[in-house]
């Protein structure tokens, strides 16, 4: 009889033990998952490093999150600008089929100064994306203005085209961390289809370009291919948030005659969209 109670009381402390460490391993388990939750709430709220930034497809090694390459500089404004003021009536080609019968572009409505509307070009909207929010509307408004309703007519005695030639970009100087002043000589070359004949308008401006982070599309796959272009344009961690008219002194090869007060009071005056 003894030992029958004997037995049984260490049964019992047995699994008051097996209790005790089964409770205190959930504890752990529970303190580990609440860990693992903070840190990957932190992951995202945590910017997006520059880790790589890409120039003529290869890849620049650089450790400031507020640095760029100059070449890469000039490079987005170039392809930007070019994007912008590409009035081909046309959209890109998408499809083999595409590239020698291009679909007609039928243009997005955007307001005016004015209060009306007036059509810019799909590559002029895709571009505009590249320019700062705040930037991008009244800039938008002024490239409606300046493009021609004839680049979306049908009948080809009428149609006319536009493009940017660019002269000449400037090395960018900064004007402060992640902030360049970017001068550009271009021609805003407008030609009549039917005849060949050309209206050029001097294009020279000051392009103020500041650094910015980006953040991907989580889903990619479900991107349209308006989407995909938006997402590519601020892809480059650049734009631009501010236009001036740029001062030429010397037929443009004298960037530092831009410091003259005559240049300082067309630059007040001639804020592109400001």
């Amino acid at each position: 009889m003894v030992r029958l109670l004997e037995k049984k009381k260490q049964t019992v402390n047995i699994l008051t033990i097996f209790a005790i460490a089964t409770f205190g391993l959930q504890v752990l388990l529970l303190l580990f998952l609440m860990m693992q939750g903070l840190n990957i709430r932190q992951l995202s709220l945590r910017k997006q490093p520059n880790f790589v930034q890409m120039v003529d497809g290869k890849p620049v090694d650089n450790t400031d999150n507020l640095a760029r390459d100059p070449e890469g500089i000039r490079q987005f404004v170039s392809k930007t600008m070019t994007s912008i003021f590409n009035w081909s009536g046309t959209l890109p080609p998408q499809t083999i089929e595409e590239v020698g019968n291009p679909k007609p572009d039928l243009g997005i409505l955007i307001k005016t100064p004015s209060g009306g509307s007036q059509k810019v070009t799909t590559s002029s909207w895709i571009g505009s994306f590249a320019l700062s929010e705040d930037f991008r509307k009244g800039f938008l408004s002024q490239i409606a203005v300046m493009t021609p309703p004839e680049v979306f007519a049908n009948n080809q005695e009428q149609v006319i085209s536009g493009k940017l030639v660019i002269k000449r970009v400037y090395p960018p100087k900064e004007i402060e961390p992640g902030k360049w002043q970017v001068g550009m000589v271009a021609d805003l070359i407008q030609t009549k289809k039917s005849d060949g004949k050309k209206l050029i308008v001097p294009f020279n401006k000051d392009i103020l370009v500041r650094a910015v982070d980006y953040f991907d599309y989580p889903q990619v796959e479900q991107l349209t291919v308006l989407q995909r272009a938006i997402y590519a344009v601020r892809a480059e961690q650049l734009e631009i948030y501010e236009m001036r008219n740029l001062c030429l002194i010397d037929a443009y090869d004298n960037l530092q005659g831009a410091n003259s007060n005559q240049c300082e009071i067309e630059r007040k005056t001639g804020n592109f969209t400001r």
